[in-house]
């Protein structure tokens, strides 16, 4: 008769306790391997509790808010006279083995704020708060088509699966409030990439974001009213038994464990999450401050007063998609003048006055808010329908909050546009500089899994010093 043992039966079993002590070794060999980016151990298992940072941060929380399909640098933060002074002419750059003719912006630019920095009439209301912003006029990305620029932007990768920035946050922190998800992700309509753009890949299942689609009814499974709290409790109970002796017998499963956890922090959310989600509580000067009132805005606006209500309640992070309308609205191919100018009207305001909010709560100093989407456009005509490229070479991306240096421009393009010429800012580079802001070190936030440590930055990026306050 032959006995089949796990390991850590046949640990357990041998040698009067010896193996115990073994296991216990074992065991938090593998979790110091895989938590090298947490310096404190989780409360109660709890995997979301708040951790400590490697050092001082500036920055507690983030709002990152992506326009997906790529903002045209040249017709929102960066001006280039030289392009409407040559408009029409042929490039002096080729893109993608043709020689394409420059397009002016068809929009006027305006020094805004005591920074005096010149912002696109696009952006009116945004440019009312450029002394808390920090452009950034040389991002530089690896990938001119929106799978993998939106993959690399949120992720660090452009092609395999890798965790997004939130989960990698979540992950190194925890979140503040264990009655709320530690990472949401709010957009009203698909993802190019799907669940990829905020999931959690080979970390814990715990650190995925939560999506939200619906603006009105952002939890409408959340309640029961046909069991009552105690016996939910008693069977949340009872399910967490079950499935601790199936990991018992079976090994370690982060989904299972994740599993286990989602039901629990459901079961609280059901006191929390309802009044956190309620706008309705909000004032009408605050929903007018928003644009929530007013329907070319209101989509956006709730997305923005929803990130507001979730970060001041302890949630770490937290993505706005700005995809009213398309998975990447801000794809203008064609017809540049109408379809800009149609995402700036619906999301303007609504950033306005997310900053305006923060400022005046005192939740700025400490909130990270970072505005841009995968890459940026070509300062060249695509064709003759009006519209403009993919370009990954030299694209605008802002921050403001978090001990970031507000009211300056840094880097620069070319004269037109094209490439990044002064002080290049990868998107790695980003990363790392948001990381450094939240207090963690990118080379020390690792993941061990199948035989390497990941991290989110891969083997490059650097912290942005110019950047910092």
């Amino acid at each position: 008769m032959s006995i089949s043992l796990s390991r850590r039966q046949l640990l357990r079993c041998a040698g009067a306790g010896f193996g115990s002590l073994a296991l216990a070794a074992l065991l938090n060999d593998e979790t110091s391997a895989a938590a090298v980016g947490s310096e404190s151990a989780d409360v109660a298992g709890n995997t979301l509790s708040p951790k400590r940072p490697h050092f001082a941060a500036r920055a507690k929380r983030v709002i990152f808010l992506f326009m997906p399909g790529g903002p045209s640098q040249v017709d929102t933060f960066d001006p280039k006279p030289r392009l409407t002074q040559d408009n029409g002419h042929p490039s002096p750059k080729a893109y993608r083995g043709q020689t394409r003719n420059l397009l002016a912006s068809p929009w006027k630019f305006q020094k805004f704020g005591q920074s005096g920095i010149e912002v696109s009439e696009l952006f009116p209301h945004t440019a009312a708060r450029i002394d808390d912003i920090c452009v950034i006029r040389s991002m530089v990305s690896d990938d001119p088509n929106h799978p993998g620029g939106c993959l690399l932007m949120n992720t660090g990768e452009r092609v395999f699966s890798r965790p997004s920035l939130g989960a990698w946050v979540t992950y190194g922190l925890g979140t503040e409030n264990q009655n709320l998800p530690g990472f949401v992700a709010i957009g009203p309509g698909p993802l190019i990439e799907g669940a990829r753009q905020y999931g959690a890949s080979f970390l814990p299942a715990d650190y995925q974001g939560t999506f939200i689609s619906d603006m009105h009814r952002p939890l409408s499974n959340l309640t029961n009213s046909r069991v009552s709290n105690e016996r939910q409790r008693r069977e949340i109970n009872a399910l967490a038994r079950l499935n601790q002796l199936h990991l018992a017998h079976s090994g370690e499963d982060s989904r299972l464990s994740a599993r286990i956890e989602s039901f629990e922090l459901a079961f609280r959310m059901q006191a929390r999450a309802p009044e956190a989600f309620d706008l309705s509580s909000e004032t009408p000067a605050a929903q007018r401050l928003y644009g929530v009132d007013q329907p070319v805005t209101e989509v956006f606006g709730r997305q923005c007063l929803l990130a507001r209500r979730l970060i001041e309640r302890g949630v770490r992070f937290v993505q706005l998609y700005h995809t009213t309308g398309g998975f990447q609205p801000w794809d203008q191919h064609s017809d540049l003048k109408a379809g800009h100018e149609k995402n700036a009207v619906a999301t303007d305001l609504p950033i306005a006055g997310l900053l305006q909010d923060l400022k005046a709560r005192g939740l700025l100093d400490d909130t990270l808010v970072i505005w841009g989407g995968e890459f940026g456009r070509t300062p060249a005509c695509e064709g003759s329908a009006n519209g403009r490229d993919h370009h990954p070479f030299g694209f605008s991306m802002w921050l403001a909050g978090g001990g970031v240096r507000g009211g300056l421009t840094y880097g620069a393009t070319d004269e037109f546009g094209w490439d990044a010429v002064e002080n290049p800012v990868h998107v790695h580079d980003l990363h790392a500089t948001i990381l450094h802001l939240l207090g963690l070190d990118h080379e020390r936030l690792t993941y061990r899994f199948a035989g390497r440590d990941f991290r989110l930055t891969d083997v490059s990026g650097r912290v942005v010093e110019g950047l910092l306050a």
